[in-house]
């Protein structure tokens, strides 16, 4: 009996001291910040695992793969991805469009970095990086032997623009946006679409977040100083996908977005204004102060009185 009234006693003890711990590890976990930082984490390591795996399958499966299935694996990878993520981060998944987001006002910097760390973080025989046996490739991006770097740059600038350009479509509602439940799968076909079309360049980085961290796992794995030396290549796929989001960003605005009438915002505490602004008797009168008698006026020198809307309709403020 002793024994067994140990083992409750140890039992209730234990769970009195997890249970704080767990509520504040929730506590923890439901604050927004650290929620958007495992959303970009988990949706940025599905989409590698998808886009990567199809890459490896055509570099090493022989007829496993294609250049058709790369498109389709990172594609629907981003798919995947936004369903893992997009109600919770947004799914970025490229820092190149967390940037220009920053920059026009729709998010806020301080969540730039978190962003960002959390996109870099999942990164962590003879291996060539260039050469008909080149394996690194199936990680980070190379400029082939048909490119010089200032057209792969250019190239990478434009497929970015190209991408951002289509996104702020999607989703803006006040144009023709995907149905409710469609965003996801129409980003993928996007991807797909930009890969089949535009790709055979530079491989289509688009995107920092694919192109930076797999290159440096290939630093620590093996395939050595290379990676960064190759055409010297390694920093476009950081810097075009920046300015070339931006860009896109722009031309939408100014060729749609502005023009494109928006629908007025309503103050969601205008009932709050109308009571700090209508007048309230003090308690002490007893009766309301009397209102002389108006003085009869002839209809034909009545002024004309305009009508004025009640304090409690809706405020209106016009919103992009």
């Amino acid at each position: 009996m002793a024994e067994s009234d140990r083992k409750r006693r140890s039992t209730r003890n234990s769970k009195m001291v997890s249970s704080p711990v767990v509520t504040k590890m929730q506590a923890i976990m439901q604050k927004e910040m650290v929620r958007e930082f495992l959303a970009e984490f988990m949706s940025t390591y599905v989409m590698m695992v998808f886009g990567l795996g199809s890459v490896a399958h055509m570099v090493l499966g022989e007829k496993f793969g294609s250049y058709l299935s790369v498109n389709l694996g990172f594609g629907f990878g981003v798919t995947m991805g936004v369903h893992m993520a997009g109600n919770i981060s947004g799914a970025h998944m490229n820092a190149a469009l967390t940037f220009t987001n920053c920059v026009l006002g729709r998010m806020s910097w301080k969540k730039f970095p978190v962003y960002i760390l959390a996109i870099i973080q999942f990164s962590g025989g003879h291996l060539t990086v260039t050469g008909p046996t080149a394996t690194a490739g199936i990680f980070a991006t190379y400029l082939p032997e048909h490119m010089t770097l200032w057209r792969g740059f250019l190239d990478e600038v434009i497929v970015t623009g190209i991408l951002q350009l289509c996104l702020f479509a999607i989703t803006d509602k006040e144009n023709n946006p995907a149905l409710q439940g469609t965003q996801a799968l129409v980003i993928g076909i996007l991807i797909v679409v930009i890969g089949l079309s535009l790709g055979m360049n530079t491989g289509y980085a688009m995107n920092p977040s694919r192109d930076l961290p797999p290159r440096f796992f290939t630093f620590i794995a093996g395939w050595g100083i290379q990676v960064f030396r190759a055409r010297d290549w390694w920093w476009v796929p950081v810097v075009a996908p920046l300015l070339g989001a931006y860009l896109g960003a722009i031309g939408y605005l100014v060729f749609i977005g502005f023009s494109i009438p928006r629908r007025p915002q309503i103050l969601e505490n205008s009932m709050k204004y109308e009571d700090r602004r209508t007048p309230v008797l003090p308690k002490t009168m007893a009766n309301p102060p009397t209102t002389p008698t108006p003085v009869s006026v002839s209809p034909a020198n009545r002024p004309s009185v305009r009508t004025v809307p009640p304090l409690s309709d809706s405020i209106h403020l016009e919103h992009f």
